[in-house]
């Protein structure tokens, strides 16, 4: 009995989880590219410091061919350490001119990165040691108040979508759809249990229509001229097919003959399967003649606007 009153305080944890864990990788993200650029400003100004030390350094000079005075820089990369680790910088100096400091342990300064300064009669190589960027890297206190801040808002929003979701659910209609089902001979709109039932002629010739204005649905159909072979083959096709679900043993029709009482019962049929749904009615519906009758030039029965998946054929 109480599992129920569980699941909404192990929802809201996951979803502050989830919050969490982004803006904690979020913080990562800017620690790393914050303690990186600071490295590179921590380089920078040990350059700078060096270069303008580097007139009093005896570093040793080959025009002169005077040699390096090793104790002296030993002991001024012991200072400039010194003042470096005081003030918190992430590097430090291991060599200049290749004299090593031996008194400074670099095991936390991994990252090793050379630069070379020159004058008009210097030349003076260092080796600077880093800390690594991911040293920077730690635990996210803002990612932990934004978190707890952020969650009664993600947890309103998520709310007020489902409830938008639902009734956007319940306000939608039903989509009617054409169901031509041979098995029965009967058309229908697939939403209410209304059935109309069709004379075999008039079902099997708009079986075919529809069929026939899917897979051509530019291809006008006048009703002056004689139904197009490809549509009859289909309409004799669905004949076969009644004959074979046991509905007639009659010859096939004439599906030439009396085109117009053929239209006039098909649309008698839609009219009565789609009587709620006027507006849906239109691209199943053939098209009647409009002022010079049913033979006009002009007038097409085809159906122009027909999809698949407006249609579902059943004993097909």
């Amino acid at each position: 009995m109480n599992m129920p009153r569980l699941k909404k305080p192990y929802r809201i944890f996951m979803n502050w989880v989830l919050l969490f864990a982004s803006f904690h990788f979020i913080a990562l993200i800017g620690q790393y590219a914050a303690f990186k650029a600071d490295i590179h400003e921590a380089q920078d100004k040990v350059e700078l410091r060096i270069s303008l030390d580097s007139a009093f350094l005896d570093v040793g000079n080959d025009t002169l061919n005077t040699p390096v005075n090793q104790f002296a820089i030993y002991r001024y990369i012991d200072r400039l350490n010194k003042a470096l680790q005081e003030e918190s910088y992430p590097v430090l100096v291991s060599h200049i001119q290749e004299v090593e400091t031996r008194s400074q342990q670099f095991d936390e300064y991994p990252v090793v990165s050379s630069m070379l300064l020159m004058n008009a009669e210097q030349h003076i190589v260092i080796e600077l040691r880093s800390m690594s960027p991911f040293s920077g890297l730690g635990f996210s206190w803002f990612a932990l108040g934004a978190s707890i801040i952020v969650l009664p808002l993600f947890a309103l929003a998520t709310k007020r979508r489902r409830k938008s979701s639902l009734a956007e659910e319940e306000v939608l209609p039903p989509v009617p759809k054409l169901i031509i089902n041979l098995k029965d001979k009967t058309l229908s709109n697939g939403i209410d249990e209304k059935a109309v039932a069709l004379q075999n002629k008039p079902l099997c010739f708009y079986t075919a229509l529809v069929k026939y204005c899917i897979e051509n649905p530019s291809q006008p159909l006048p009703p002056h001229k004689d139904v197009p072979h490809e549509l009859l083959v289909l309409a004799n096709k669905s004949f076969g097919r009644l004959i074979e679900l046991g509905h007639t043993k009659r010859k096939r029709p004439d599906f030439n003959a009396n085109l117009d009482k053929t239209l006039s019962e098909i649309r008698a049929a839609l009219d009565e399967v789609f009587s709620a749904y006027s507006e849906e009615k239109e691209i199943y519906y053939p098209p009647r003649a409009q002022g010079e009758g049913s033979r006009s030039k002009q007038h097409s029965y085809a159906l122009p606007d027909i999809k698949l998946e407006d249609i579902e054929i059943i004993g097909n």
